[in-house]
């Protein structure tokens, strides 16, 4: 049953990033009301929320847009840092949020950077593990089983720890990107509805992820116990 679960989020998670690529495709043809760029809009909601020391810069690719609290520095992609569409402005603004989170404190995002290490060496278990049961199973017959197993839960345990914890961060940065376009007038009316509906698809993405991980914690968990029955 859990492992149906597990196909049938990651299938809701291939729907829904087509469906956010749809909807940014789409209000990316859509002027934002002041006609400011990506960057223009980073630095005016940085300036506007007293914060002198983070960089605006661009970065390669397609959704790549981040904030990374480590060099302070507000990542965005081509299209949204030279845009001057509400799917530019939302996403800007969005990264933007991050910034003030980590500027006021914000706790859920310093929680989540400290996680960050953990996860790595985590996912990097996780993948040597599968990687020794794919190419070299009987270098497992050098541990017991259920020793395999409780590294495997206790990776992925963090990293569904990290994956929850992400889900108030990205909601509150959108909280944030919004109330803030709303009262420059940068998006309002029907465009700030827009630039809403980009950011509730966006941060779908992340409920997925969080469940599926959820799910991928149970089912391995439920091999454990079932292996030692």
């Amino acid at each position: 049953m859990l492992f149906i679960l597990l196909i049938g989020f990651m299938l809701i998670g291939f729907i829904v990033q087509s469906r956010l690529k749809s909807k940014f495709k789409k209000y990316g043809a859509i002027p934002n009301a002041l006609g400011l760029s990506g960057k223009e809009i980073a630095e005016k909601m940085l300036h506007d929320s007293g914060i002198y020391d983070v960089t605006i810069q661009s970065v390669p690719g397609k959704l790549t847009d981040h904030y990374n609290p480590s060099d302070k520095t507000v990542n965005l992609s081509p299209e949204v840092f030279g845009g001057r569409s509400v799917s530019a402005a939302a996403v800007a603004a969005h990264e933007v949020g991050h910034a003030v989170q980590h500027a006021k404190a914000y706790r859920w995002l310093e929680f989540r950077s400290a996680m960050v290490p953990m996860v790595g060496v985590s996912s990097k278990a996780i993948n040597i593990i599968f990687l020794i049961m794919i190419f070299g199973a009987g270098m497992l017959k050098m541990f017991p089983l259920s020793t395999v197993f409780l590294v495997v839960i206790v990776a992925q345990a963090i990293i569904t720890a990290f994956s929850l914890v992400t889900l108030p961060v990205e909601y509150d940065a959108s909280d944030r990107a919004l109330v803030w376009l709303r009262s420059t007038g940068i998006t309002s009316g029907e465009k700030y509805e827009q630039a809403k509906d980009a950011l509730t698809w966006a941060g779908r993405t992340y409920l997925v992820a969080a469940l599926a991980s959820l799910t991928t914690l149970a089912y391995y968990i439920l091999m454990f116990v079932g292996n030692r029955d």
